[in-house]
């Protein structure tokens, strides 16, 4: 008896049939808020904050372009277009200030910024905790202290019969009025910002430092790397991203020098170098009520600090590649 077998098909047989997509179903805003109202609760205060006290006096920069009055119209009484703007660009002592307040900033830019690098990576290398400590909450002290303490205390400090002038007449010196000199003001203004901010600064740039990796380490004491050799090579661009951002920020504020310190410091004796443009504004626009001239001032020097944002933020995205946005 002979069995036939079947043919065997040499095709492929056809693949199973696959699953349908599922569809992906968009959750809507008022969906999201529903869920996680509890998170979203606590956005409301801080975006209050900013729409009562940041956005909404934004409105009353159209007084910059408009004449104001007391008593009349909160947004100006008549359309003058840009006579304020050509009054303070023909004011040499506008200029003046102009020229104290980019020379200020440029010298705490350039010595406050890289000088909490600086601390934060000596305290990373102690290995005394207890040290560490000591030298962390001396430095932050100055940061908590009120401006009219810390104003009050250089005043003293470099007063004719101060502690200063008194280390000078020790050495055989003749006491210096310090504050009577507009020569000194610069000097006097930087070290009080150092003393201030350098060791409160340094909070962020120490936990950056808590994010490098330990095996470069060990890879770069492997390749027989140094000390400095791993701080230049792992170390910086460890935090290279923290730094580039706090730049960035303290570009933006490069023309906000700070007001009130320079207020409580400087005195009509040494305005040529201590008066600088949030000063000027004050006696200008609020002291002497020319509102609608301070508001063109107030706006010239914000899109100015607008503009040095964009361009140190796309500067660093392009060299670096960390920006803010």
């Amino acid at each position: 008896m002979v069995t036939t077998v079947p043919p065997i098909d040499d095709a492929p047989s056809s693949p199973p049939p696959r699953d349908e997509p599922r569809r992906r179903t968009r959750t809507t805003w008022r969906q999201a808020l529903r869920k996680d109202w509890r998170l979203y609760s606590f956005v409301v205060l801080p975006v209050l904050f900013f729409l009562i006290f940041k956005y909404v006096p934004m409105i009353g920069n159209v007084i910059a372009f408009r004449r104001f009055r007391p008593g009349g119209s909160p947004l100006g009484d008549e359309w003058v277009g840009f006579y304020y703007f050509d009054m303070f660009i023909h004011n040499q002592q506008f200029w003046q200030v102009f020229g104290n307040t980019v020379i200020l900033g440029l010298l705490t830019l350039v010595i406050c910024f890289p000088l909490p690098i600086v601390l934060a990576l000596m305290l990373n290398e102690l290995r005394s905790r207890r040290f560490k400590k000591i030298v962390q909450t001396i430095s932050y002290l100055p940061h908590f202290m009120s401006i009219v303490i810390v104003a009050g205390l250089v005043l003293q400090l470099t007063a004719v019969s101060g502690t200063v002038n008194q280390v000078v007449e020790a050495f055989g010196g003749d006491a210096i009025a310090f504050m009577q000199q507009p020569d000194w003001f610069r000097s006097i203004y930087v070290s009080s910002e150092v003393w201030q901010t350098v060791g409160w600064g340094t909070i962020l740039y120490l936990a950056a430092l808590t994010t490098v990796d330990d095996q470069l380490y060990e890879a770069a004491r492997i390749d027989g790397a140094n000390r400095w050799q791993q701080t230049w090579h792992v170390t910086l661009p460890g935090i290279r991203p923290t730094m580039m951002v706090l730049l960035i920020l303290n570009i933006g504020s490069f023309m906000a020098v700070g007001f009130e310190k320079v207020l409580l410091l400087q005195n009509p004796l040494i305005y040529s170098t201590a008066d600088v443009i949030s000063t000027y504004l004050y006696r200008v626009g609020i002291q002497s009520a020319q509102f609608s001239y301070g508001a063109a001032i107030g706006l010239f020097e914000a899109l100015i600090g607008l503009v040095l944002v964009l361009s140190a933020n796309y500067a660093s995205r392009r060299l670096v590649g960390a920006s803010l946005w």
